[in-house]
């Protein structure tokens, strides 16, 4: 058997079972994954203070500016890594902490390295196309855009779950994230469009409250633009530097499990298509039994072994 079918996100969903087992594993889960999520957030957040942006914002040449942005490609890099990791450390904690109780943190860290090379050559391949569907999504006005970018999102949440439940090959996994998308595709365009508005609507409020020790630094800059450089440091400031890595943290974890119930979800109702067609393929197929004449009862008027006396 499978073990990941007794993985509590192993079924078949609809919107809101979906969205209550997002809700019940970010609960049940929440110390670990907030933990993991603290750790990258403010390491991320460390990262990008190598990255000054002040005098880009007073330059107009765009040339100018793209030679400028050379000295931060390495920064930039850095952290896109970073970030990718620990989005794989998440998800192999996710896909492995409910069906074996000895993973930890710890064991996710060092397992999810089998898995990070494979990932980032699949995101790179993934980035290409996706970058040229979105363009072209733009020749179809703005629609064609975002249906484009939800589509290659969805195609980009099933990664890490397909690689860590099927095995790290890249071309099987491209294989399958296209099959399980296309699988009751419409369905999977309008979870990914719902949890996507949710978790901007949450992030905002979150990020609102954060700002709100910093409300008179906030109102200063929308009335005076003068300041803006002066406001800009605020991302420096310790305080706001902790509040947002703790805020980040709470969302981060949510992407993850998300991904996890996208994938068991297309991977229960392949199950449970492949039982329902092997049952009818047992209902057409021929019994030895079928091979012979049934016997008739004595009543029957064709009953070869009834008399004339009989029929009559």
């Amino acid at each position: 058997m499978d073990q990941f079918s007794n993985h509590p996100l192993y079924k078949v969903h609809n919107i809101d079972s979906a969205m209550n087992s997002l809700w019940e594993f970010y609960k049940k889960h929440f110390l670990p994954l907030f933990l993991i999520s603290v750790v990258m957030s403010l390491t991320i957040q460390y990262a990008t203070t190598f990255i000054d942006l002040k005098d880009i914002q007073s330059e107009t040449d765009p040339l100018l500016i793209l030679e400028k942005m050379k000295v931060f490609l390495v920064p930039m890099l850095v952290i896109s890594l970073l970030n990718l990791f620990f989005t794989t450390i998440l998800q192999h904690y996710v896909i492995y902490r409910p069906v074996d109780s000895d993973n930890s943190v710890l064991s996710s860290v060092i397992k999810s390295l089998r898995y990070f090379v494979p990932y980032l050559i699949t995101i790179i391949i993934l980035s290409f196309t996706g970058a040229i569907a979105i363009v072209l999504g733009f020749f179809v006005l703005v629609v064609g855009a975002v249906f484009a970018a939800i589509y290659i999102l969805t195609l980009y949440l099933l990664i890490l779950p397909v690689m860590m439940v099927e095995g790290p090959d890249i071309a099987n996994t491209f294989r399958r994230i296209f099959s399980l998308t296309h699988r009751n595709f419409w369905s999977n365009f309008g979870w990914v469009a719902t949890f996507i508005i949710l978790l901007l609507v949450v992030s905002l409020v979150l990020s609102g409250i954060v700002l709100i020790p910093f409300t008179g630094s906030f109102f200063k800059t929308l009335f005076n633009p003068e300041t803006a450089e002066t406001a800009a440091d605020l991302t420096k400031n310790p305080i706001f530097y902790f509040l947002s890595s703790l805020v980040n943290a709470l969302t981060m974890p949510l992407m993850p499990v998300f991904a996890a119930i996208l994938y068991f979800n297309g991977k229960a109702r392949e199950e449970q298509q492949s039982k329902e067609i092997l049952a009818e393929k047992a209902e057409e197929r021929v019994r030895v039994e079928d091979l012979y004449a049934k016997p008739y009862s004595d009543n029957h008027p064709e009953n070869p072994e009834k008399t004339d006396q009989d029929r009559l």
